[in-house]
């Protein structure tokens, strides 16, 4: 049985009982002695859309089907499961590389500083600036987020994709010959207009909320405050790589809200194998110093401000978890979740792909369902794909069809359990108290 299903419809706690009897606990208890349901509570985590949103995937362009359709399946998924539509998720956050492509050729900001592009033959190719971005692409993204908007806290920082644009740095050109992706010299992401033309902190989905309790940049970093679980929780999303203005802007809000435990979301913050490593053909501090690498980020940011527990990240093509003490000695959890190369859907209609890392994304999300009723909460990690209508766990094939490319060294066991897992809160009730009694 799914896990997520009754928790996410509040009507039974079966799961959370599942959950307590494979961890040792009681298998059954009296229907009178069961925790209130207020104690669980989901948050729903949208990793890289880009690719249902790309305007290349869309019947119009002569795709065999419209993979936007995905993307608005899953925004539905959430709408309907929302706590104020009487389900469980109660916080959404959008982990960037909404959209595909970008509109400049570089961005007047870093032009004027003195930054320079050059050409890169397959990067230009793929990723010319385009106006698909302002005709079909962001209004696909507004038009996804609006089956929210009012009805939930949520949160959508901008990834790589996200800037008005992304170029190749004169400093660190392409080889003459390609022969591996370090052939593709370095990429900078610069230029915030795009996003802020559907996200921005002046946008009918934040302007006046009062969950929405800060902004900076005009919204490409931002903080929310939602309550579940007995608990008010808040939560910081940061731009990609962000500059030191956005992590000191981040540790003011911290100071604002004192004691609140702090969840943050940024593009990039994992490597597949779990190392806080910046992407080999797109690290911005690379080409801007004023850009932070995942390791900067957690040395100067994340490490030093003990009220945050968890770090939520997209970017790289699979799943990554780790745990570390923060410099309090608390624990900070990390995890990984990007399912943007996968492409049975489009293989299944019968899609030739341009290169083998083409993908779709078939629907996957990630549903984090937190059990706050017991003296050390739980966190379950749950994958659901709204096309297939499962949980990774209950789909027989989810390892032939994904394991190969993502963990192929990882047996068929492993590899679910890399989308389908529980970590304790060890020491959550010792940082932020009891919660309710």
């Amino acid at each position: 049985m799914s896990l997520f299903t009754p928790w996410i419809r509040r009507a039974a706690l079966v799961s959370s009982l599942a959950l307590l009897a494979a961890s040792g606990a009681a298998a059954a208890k009296p229907a009178a002695a069961r925790p209130p349901a207020e104690a669980h509570f989901t948050i729903a985590v949208l990793p890289d859309t880009q690719n249902y949103i790309d305007y290349t995937h869309q019947t119009a362009a002569g795709f065999p089907f419209d993979a936007s359709k995905m993307f608005l399946d899953q925004l539905q998924f959430v709408a309907d499961h929302l706590r104020s539509q009487g389900g469980d998720i109660a916080f959404v956050s959008g982990m960037g590389d909404v959209w595909q492509h970008q509109t400049l050729p570089i961005d007047p900001a870093h032009a004027a500083r003195g930054f320079k592009r050059v050409a890169n033959k397959l990067m230009d190719a793929e990723f010319a600036p385009t106006d698909k971005v302002l005709t079909v692409e962001t209004p696909m993204a507004r038009r996804g987020y609006e089956l929210i908007a009012g009805k939930t806290p949520f949160s959508v920082v901008p990834g790589n994709h996200d800037y008005d644009a992304m170029w190749t740095d004169a400093s660190h050109p392409p080889a003459p010959v390609f022969k591996d992706m370090s052939s593709l010299g370095e990429l900078h992401a610069g230029g915030l207009d795009n996003f802020r033309s559907v996200f921005s902190d002046q946008s009918a989905f934040f302007k006046g909320k009062p969950w929405y309790v800060a902004s900076h940049d005009g919204g490409a970093d931002s903080a929310q405050i939602f309550t579940a679980g007995g608990y008010r929780f808040l939560h910081i999303g940061l731009q990609f790589d962000p500059p030191n203005a956005s992590l000191e802007w981040a540790a003011s809000v911290i100071k604002r809200y004192p004691g609140l435990p702090t969840i943050v979301s940024t593009h990039d913050f994992l490597e597949t194998d779990g190392q806080r490593l910046p992407n080999p053909i797109i690290d911005n501090h690379l080409v801007d110093p004023d850009d932070n690498t995942p390791q900067m980020v957690w040395d100067k940011f994340i490490s030093r401000n003990d009220q945050i527990f968890l770090v939520l990240c997209g970017h790289e093509h699979a799943q990554a978890f780790r745990a570390d003490d923060n410099a309090s000695g608390h624990k900070v959890y990390q995890v990984l979740a990007d399912y943007q190369s996968r492409h049975q859907t489009a293989d299944d209609a019968g899609y030739k792909r341009f290169h083998p890392e083409e993908g779709i994304g078939d629907g996957w999300m990630r549903l984090m369902s937190f059990d706050m009723s017991t003296p050390t909460p739980r966190v379950h990690v749950h994958t659901y794909s709204t096309v297939y209508k499962k949980e990774s766990i209950d789909t027989p094939d989810y390892a032939a069809w994904y394991k190969s490319r993502e963990k192929p060294k990882l047996t068929d066991a492993e590899f679910h359990a890399a989308d389908d897992f529980t970590f304790e809160l060890t020491d959550f009730r010792r940082r932020f108290g009891p919660g309710p009694r």
